[in-house]
């Protein structure tokens, strides 16, 4: 099978992190063919998409993960599945590439679906779910925005539209800099963001749990530096080995239902104690770390299951 990836330039691919690589070097190993296609490298023609693509051979090498083999144009036709991969922020040649993708999305597999991508906003999204989430608001009015810090003393703010733990403050009520905070997120109370209840199991960590068809397949605590509030990789924080809690259990299965519905098929949510934080559907991240606590191979999971998919498409079994 051909599977072309949508993803960020190659040379920014840290091979024994990124989760991409792992899910391609899983393709190749099954046999099949993995294709980079760089932001933008999707052209609408009176006959369909077309893929300008670089056929490569993920490899176990730290300076050069990747062999490239040949450029090449690919039809919508050539093409069995398309992987999005491109980190946020989403933009509008983001948007732009989900509408494109849109237009193959009934005929092959599209991870995650694009449409469904447009609809979850990874920090937002989950606020439909009040009894899984902290006390959460969000907007732009100073007012409102103080009030409910001096409601609940201490609470983590953070940009509707961010992500590796970029831009997230820890603010106490009595803190020095609250303002300063507040107009620096909001750019002067011209734009929303979101405060939420602190939640203490935050000192031990948050939990990553990877979904495929809304099913558990992996999870992690990410544990925060010494001096750090934010427990993320990009901000310094460590895997830890982590079990699955009943509380776990239960957010997955009220999730369930709406991300096959919308076509999300791999995702990661994050959870601190026992409330929601995150549904992460662009480019959930991971798999390598948990692999390695866990001893896994979470990338044959994966493909396995885009293969799967792949015929129920050929087969016309897709509601």
């Amino acid at each position: 099978m051909k599977f072309v990836f949508l993803m960020d330039p190659l040379q920014t691919v840290i091979m024994e992190k990124d989760t991409t690589f792992i899910i391609m070097t899983g393709a190749h190993r099954k046999g099949h063919e993995t294709y980079f296609l760089p932001d933008g490298g999707m052209t609408l023609t009176p006959k369909g998409i077309q893929f300008n693509v670089t056929k490569v051979i993920p490899q176990q090498d730290l300076k050069n993960p990747f062999v490239i083999q040949e450029k090449l144009v690919l039809t919508e036709n050539d093409v069995d599945a398309v992987f999005i991969r491109t980190d946020p922020p989403f933009d509008a040649q983001y948007l732009f590439n989900t509408w494109l993708l849109d237009r193959i999305a009934q005929k092959i597999p599209v991870l995650n679906n694009p449409s469904g991508i447009r609809t979850v906003n990874e920090k937002l999204w989950a606020t439909q779910f009040t009894s899984l989430i902290p006390r959460t608001l969000v907007g732009q009015t100073k007012k409102d925005l103080l009030d409910f810090i001096h409601q609940e003393q201490t609470v983590i703010a953070k940009p509707t539209d961010s992500f590796g733990g970029q831009g997230i403050f820890l603010i106490k009520k009595d803190g020095p800099n609250i303002n300063v905070i507040l107009e620096t997120l909001t750019d002067n109370f011209s734009k929303d963001i979101i405060l939420q209840q602190y939640i203490p199991e935050a000192d031990i960590g948050d939990k990553r749990i990877l979904l495929l068809d809304g099913e558990p397949i992996g999870a992690l605590l990410r544990v925060h530096s010494d001096g750090e509030h934010r427990n993320n990789f990009f901000s310094g924080g460590k895997p830890q080995a982590v079990d699955i809690t009943d509380r776990d259990k239960e957010i997955i299965a009220a999730l369930k239902p709406h991300l096959q519905k919308l076509g999300l098929y791999f995702v990661g949510i994050d959870i601190i104690g026992d409330y929601l934080i995150e549904v992460n559907v662009t480019s959930p991240t991971c798999v390598q770390e948990v692999n390695r606590l866990h001893n896994l191979q979470l990338e044959d999971q994966i493909i396995a299951f885009t293969e799967n998919l792949v015929d129920r498409y050929a087969k016309n079994d897709i509601v």
